[in-house]
């Protein structure tokens, strides 16, 4: 159960450059595991914000379970992110100075089948950082190619 559930952020590592990762657990309601177990989440706009100093993650959508009864989850609502206290002075004092975010990577199922969201302070990209970075993954490409031949 634990290596089958591997939800990325293509997005956010296009547009951001990623410093440094943290491991986050996440509050979720009974039909929200269901739905992360089937593969029908979208982190494509997700990013991460503190209020009055725990950390939630906002944008993340994770569809309503199919077999769900009269009480589901609302889809696109803010899911509080469960970090130690010393990781999160340590998270919120970058975003105060540096003007650094938080963007969600990545979204798994751990080997103790718990939901684990890992996040990333993260600049973000010029045009051309942009570019060079598809062009380096173009010719890594390229050369992966040439060697399977030979």
């Amino acid at each position: 159960m634990s290596g089958k559930i591997n939800i990325r952020n293509k997005k956010a590592f296009h547009d951001f450059e990623i410093t440094d990762r943290y491991t986050a657990g996440i509050q979720l309601a009974g039909t929200e595991i269901k739905s992360i177990r089937n593969g029908r989440v979208s982190l494509g706009e997700a990013y991460c914000l503190f209020e009055n100093g725990e950390l939630y993650v906002r944008g993340m959508q994770i569809a309503d379970y199919a077999w769900a009864s009269f009480n589901s989850h609302v889809p696109g609502r803010d899911r509080k992110l469960l970090l130690n206290r010393q990781e999160l002075r340590k998270l919120q004092r970058k975003v105060k100075e540096s003007g650094l975010t938080i963007a969600a990577l990545k979204l798994f199922i751990a080997s103790s089948g718990y939901a684990k969201l890992e996040i990333g302070l993260a600049r973000g990209k010029r045009e051309y950082d942009k570019r060079e970075t598809i062009k380096r993954k173009d010719t890594q490409r390229q050369m992966d190619r040439i060697n399977r031949i030979k």
